[in-house]
């Protein structure tokens, strides 16, 4: 007598799948391997799928691998492993990896002299098939390091010069409406702590910045931007610096990234600046930080796990053939209106 536990443990095979679908095996697996020759109704399609689904049954990637030559597997090297930018982009990364039939690996670069090191355990010790390289600098180093892993690969949140494959945000038109928002709540004296001056990000939120003052017709005082990086202690010193040397002091400050405005926050309430009283505080992106930080953090949100999503299932069709280049922006979703800025009229 057969033990029915071990067959009701055991997994599900694409014979099941073909068996529950009244199908051959063959016609099942072109269906789900989204093999564009296979010439199958939407009926017989969606049989085959319903089956896949009621069997939860898993395709055997060692197999599929070694049938395809192909790993199934994209890499996503991040800067920074704290900054919630980037734990959202993963999370929308791994969505989209995980409905194509590929799974994602991570690695940390935390310098530039560590990137090349991760893009090759990537690309040649785990073999993926792919990369997507978020990056906080426009460096060469990097870019000529994916280069030399020799998959596709697609740059997410910024653009760089000699990249064919890019995802990423308006950040001039994000931090437009940031600055804008405190302009119209009556601010004049608005501080920026700002990226470095070559990365596509730093540029974006300057020049968005720079728009709204000139806009609004307020001058532009270089005594009120200090360059803060995408980190917290970055943040707590640029502000602390405009702070030290400014003869009249701001009311609003905009920082560029989630990280720099909690780093700001720490700093003023240090000096016993109130926010908002004191001083109000909008970011550019948004998420659980921006909510639980006190007071909550007014933010203009940007579709971070959408960029993720889409950079995965952009690369997979790259990989695939489907398209030649990926030059896609995103725009901002809109302002988040919390308790970090106030008006003064």
């Amino acid at each position: 007598m057969a033990d029915r536990s071990s067959e009701s443990h055991r997994r599900s095979t694409l014979a099941d799948v073909a068996q529950l679908a009244g199908v051959d095996v063959s016609t099942a697996s072109r269906i789900l391997n989204g093999d564009k020759i296979q010439r199958a109704s939407d009926e017989t399609r969606k049989r085959v799928e319903g089956a896949a689904k009621t069997l939860a049954y898993q395709p055997n990637l060692h197999a599929r691998s070694l049938r395809t030559s192909r790993t199934y597997t994209l890499g996503i090297a991040v800067p920074q492993l704290d900054n919630p930018v980037y734990s959202q982009i993963i999370l929308g990364a791994e969505r989209g990896a995980r409905e194509l039939g590929y799974s994602l690996l991570i690695a940390h670069v935390d310098q530039p002299g560590n990137g090349e090191s991760a893009y090759e355990r990537l690309a040649q010790l785990n073999r993926v098939d792919g990369l997507l390289i978020t990056t906080l600098n426009d460096d060469s180093e990097m870019l000529q390091a994916v280069k030399r892993a020799k998959v596709p690969f697609v740059l997410l949140n910024r653009k760089a010069k000699g990249v064919r494959n890019c995802i990423y945000f308006d950040s001039r038109q994000a931090a437009f409406l940031a600055v804008d928002h405190l302009i119209q709540q009556g601010h004049r004296r608005i501080a920026h702590l700002s990226g470095q001056v070559n990365p596509s990000t730093g540029i974006g939120r300057y020049a968005g910045y720079c728009d709204a003052l000139e806009a609004a017709g307020i001058p532009l005082d270089p005594q009120l931007v200090d360059v803060s990086g995408y980190t917290i202690n970055g943040g707590a010193e640029a502000i602390s610096r405009i702070l030290d040397r400014a003869k009249s002091p701001p009311t609003a400050v905009f920082p560029l990234t989630l990280n720099a405005a909690a780093g700001a926050i720490m700093a003023l309430n240090a000096r016993g600046l109130r926010v908002p009283k004191d001083m109000s505080v909008i970011t550019v992106h948004d998420g659980p930080i921006a909510q639980v930080m006190h007071p909550p953090l007014t933010t203009i949100d940007m579709p971070s796990q959408q960029m993720g999503y889409e950079g995965a299932q952009a690369l997979i069709q790259v990989i695939q053939g489907d398209v030649k280049r990926v030059d896609r922006q995103m725009q901002p979703l809109g302002l988040k209106l919390r308790q970090t800025t106030r008006s003064i009229r």
